[in-house]
């Protein structure tokens, strides 16, 4: 079957995660994408989180889909070959400093004379303009100034940052969406665009109503821990064999049946438990209830008594959980990469999301730095001698 995305050319140009993982994203529903890196200095994925064999693992999860090749776009004939594959491409995905790209000669003016239908996906901490536009940034500033290490921890505890990219992979997913929603455009009108992506935005709508309830109330939500402001009870609660689950109440029924599942159905009938809000005020009896009937019980007890109640629970897992976890295995969520060339059989995430007619899928994992350069080159039109003579200028 031909993937959705056949046919489209991408050019990542990024380093690192949002950006990177929006052009992995169209990779894996069937967009070509070739992968540029310095010629000295690869995208620093290569080198983030453990190796083996010396090969980064993180590069081989991010690097799926893509060819790679090398080329210094600060070079004469780097400028010139990036011109030349953007006549070429649909969509060019970058995360230099703002500026950056129009100190090369490779600003959009240049790139959109080179091929009016072009997307330009610019991806940086802050956006293009504003007082921080031009510091150097990373997801972790975005996880800072959104709101999400405010609210982030225990009461009594410092704001926490995720222990992963978290607001660069937001940003990626919106990045991708983005880009398909330009390419849209670009179907109607005929011309492309650039989409300016800040990776401080993507987070903060993900936050929630929180600017809308300050705006009318004046509420400026706390840090709860594990508890919520919206609902109760929802914590995560120890078993009596040393495990952790993780029990949540949004919907009423719900609420309702945990409390009778527990013992104490008592307090359905207290005026506060008819709106999550209050109950929320009241989490301490709540999570007295729960947590102590929950920690007489192995976790497997109390997985099929939720289940058979029909209330919200689910295990407290690790990755090595997950890897063996039946609902995962059942939607294939972790796939098999049979024979990478360089480390062989390994597994990992599978493809975003599952499409009835016309699938995604991983056809190879992250490719050794610049191993497609002469072929790309080649198809491109250039020749041998002028392959040779970017060699020597240092540009490849």
């Amino acid at each position: 079957m031909t993937a959705p995305l056949t046919g489209l050319r991408v050019l990542d140009i990024a380093t690192l995660f949002a950006g990177p993982l929006a052009a992995t994203l169209l990779g894996d529903f069937g967009a070509e994408v070739i992968k540029v890196e310095h010629p000295a200095r690869p995208d620093p994925s290569r080198g983030h989180g453990p190796t083996r064999n010396g090969v980064g693992l993180w590069w081989k999860l991010l690097g799926r889909n893509k060819r790679t090749m090398t080329l210094d776009l600060s070079k004469s004939g780097g400028r010139t070959t990036l011109l030349r594959l953007a006549a070429t491409a649909d969509v060019i995905i970058e995360n230099f400093r703002p500026g950056t790209l129009e100190k090369w000669g490779l600003g959009w003016d240049e790139l959109s004379a080179a091929n009016p239908r072009l997307v330009l996906a610019r991806v940086t901490a802050f956006g293009q303009f504003g007082p921080c536009a031009n510091r150097p940034g990373f997801g972790t500033l975005a996880e800072a100034m959104s709101g999400f290490a405010a609210i982030t921890g225990e009461p009594d505890a410092p704001p926490t940052l995720p222990p992963f990219g978290l607001a660069d992979s937001i940003a990626g997913l919106t990045t991708a969406y983005a880009v398909m929603t330009a390419l849209a455009g670009r179907d109607r009108t005929g011309t492309g665009q650039v989409v300016d992506m800040a990776i401080i935005e993507p987070i903060l709508t993900v936050l929630g109503p929180q600017p809308i309830w300050y705006d009318q109330l004046g509420h400026l939500q706390q840090r709860t821990g594990n508890r919520s402001q919206n609902n109760a009870p929802r914590n995560t609660y120890r078993t009596a064999d040393g495990s952790w689950v993780a029990v949540s109440t949004s919907a009423q029924s719900v609420a309702e049946r945990v409390m009778r599942l527990v013992g104490r159905p008592d307090l359905i009938d207290e005026p506060w438990f008819a709106t999550g809000t209050d109950r929320a005020r009241h989490a301490d009896v709540l999570d007295e209830a729960v947590g102590g009937w929950i920690a007489r019980r192995s976790r497997a007890e109390v997985l099929k008594a939720f289940e058979k109640a029909e209330a919200a629970v689910a295990p407290i897992q690790d990755v090595r959980d997950v890897l063996t976890d039946p609902q995962y295995t059942a939607l294939n969520t972790i796939t098999t990469i049979p024979d990478d060339p360089e480390l062989g059989r390994l597994r990992m995430q599978n493809v975003l999301f599952r499409l009835s007619a016309t699938p995604g899928a991983i056809r190879w994992a992250g490719r050794p730095h610049g191993a497609d350069t002469v072929a790309i080159l080649s198809e491109l039109g250039l020749t041998g001698p002028e392959i040779a003579a970017l060699e020597a200028e240092g540009a490849l």
